[in-house]
């Protein structure tokens, strides 16, 4: 499967080498900009491939074109921004083009970001058109009460992926599964999204995905954010693995996803299939009111089932 994008090639951001050895040395004299959890869930996406053909955190122009159209300036498909927010300190510290060397909270440099602009985008334009408005959705009000108030757009250039310290197994890039899917002989492969442990109902959808289109199954869990009041990932993780034995032999592959979920119904579920894509998947199960957050206080649900 081609990767998303109009090379079909994956993006790879993680610098190797001589090239990396060069880069440390001069990141260490760039301003820093500690990342946040969501920020670290999207740079990890950035870099592996996941978000193919993105290569950095998005400038104002493709930002814009993102929000009004759901497509990148060069009109290849991409429904949700991805953006680095900053306050208005920091823009002030960052107001043109130069470099920022962007660490994890432990203080390990991720990658470097060389600035092509700092903007402020409109929010309650975005809050209407990609998320529908409602003060609040989770995502809006991520928005208005901790996004910083400025974006920072610009390329990415990796020193390396965030660390992290459970379940490496199953934590694999695009290429590393893509290896698999090819290994193993995968041509057709659908794939399931979940930020939920697996009931009953979900198993007989895969397994009837895996039948009607005689394809193998990518089970792929979010183990990045999701809504507020989910099952914490390790129980998740937990109950995935217990089930990974109720499928055939060699036809299902447990691999998780570091995505911060935005909750956004419509424009994620597109998102979501771009994302698996990239990962080599050909076919994508898709929920209804996938990736919708519920209903507000007044029981009114965000998106429609079928939206």
């Amino acid at each position: 499967t081609p990767a998303h994008g109009p090379t079909g090639k994956l993006v790879q951001l993680v610098s190797k080498g001589e090239e990396a050895t060069k880069l440390k040395a001069s990141a260490l004299s760039f301003p820093e900009l500690t990342l946040t959890r969501r920020q670290l869930c999207d740079i990890e996406l950035l870099l592996n491939g996941g978000f193919s053909p993105l290569d950095g955190f998005m400038n104002q122009k493709e930002y814009e074109s993102v929000v009004h159209n759901l497509r990148m300036p060069d009109k290849t498909l991409f429904p949700i921004p991805i953006t680095l927010d900053v306050n208005e300190k920091q823009a002030h510290a960052k107001s043109g083009p130069g470099h920022l060397a962007l660490k994890d909270e432990e203080g390990n440099i991720i990658a470097v970001l060389d600035v092509s602009d700092v903007y402020q985008p409109n929010k309650k334009e975005e809050a209407q058109l990609v998320f529908g408005g409602d003060p609040e959705h989770p995502a809006i009000s991520y928005l208005n009460h901790q996004a910083g108030s400025f974006y920072v757009g610009g390329k990415l250039r990796g020193l390396q992926l965030p660390p992290h310290y459970d379940y490496r197994d199953i934590r694999r890039t695009p290429v590393e599964v893509r290896e698999l899917l090819k290994k193993n002989g995968w041509d057709r492969v659908v794939a399931f999204q979940t930020r939920n442990p697996l009931h009953r109902a979900h198993y007989e959808l895969t397994v009837r995905a895996q039948k009607d289109f005689d394809a193998k199954l990518l089970l792929h869990p979010v183990v990045g954010m999701t809504k507020p009041g989910d099952i914490d990932h390790h129980t998740r993780v937990k109950c995935y693995r217990n089930i990974m034995d109720k499928y055939a032999p060699n036809s299902a592959l447990l691999s998780s996803l570091p995505l911060a979920m935005r909750m956004a119904g419509p424009r994620e579920a597109v998102w979501h299939a771009l994302i698996r894509k990239n990962y080599g998947a050909t076919h994508f199960i898709l929920g209804r009111d996938h990736a919708g957050p519920g209903a507000n206080s007044a029981g009114k649900d965000f998106y429609g089932p079928y939206e």
